[in-house]
């Protein structure tokens, strides 16, 4: 039913990749990918999102920025935000895909992820155990 999953955040280079990552380990046979809504193009991960993942054992290697296009909309059976604006904004850029966008944090009370970027390791820390602990709930319900 849900074979491809789109995570998105702003800039593509801090949420969205550890979510993507840490996603693909919880489902390794679903089809996973990242982009942001103003992505900084093909820029590797954030460096303290980089450490924070190592570790835990996700590696945010090879990670290059994309952008959103609304043509990814058609291309994926599940889209998940980190934020409300950024389900609107998507909303806004490709309206036939309302229905599929849910926030990450959906199965955690409908929470939504604040953007670590530029701020401590320890921001990143909190921001990564959040995005783990959507992605478990997420993996749960995509498995029944």
């Amino acid at each position: 039913m849900f074979g491809s999953v789109l995570v998105v955040c702003t800039g593509n280079i801090c949420r969205s990749p550890m979510a993507e990552r840490i996603m693909k380990q919880y489902l390794p046979e679903k089809n996973i990918r990242s982009v942001g809504l103003m992505a900084m193009v093909d820029h590797p991960a954030d460096e303290t999102a980089s450490i924070v993942s190592g570790h835990h054992g996700v590696s945010l290697e090879g990670h290059k920025g994309r952008q959103f296009r609304s043509s990814m909309a058609g291309e994926y059976d599940l889209i998940l935000v980190m934020e409300t604006g950024h389900l609107e904004k998507i909303s806004s850029i490709a309206p036939q895909a309302r229905g599929k966008i849910m926030l990450l944090g959906h199965w955690s009370g409908r929470r939504e992820i604040p953007d670590p970027y530029r701020k401590s390791q320890e921001a990143f820390e909190s921001v990564y155990q959040l995005i783990d602990q959507a992605c478990q709930r997420w993996a749960q319900k995509l498995t029944g």
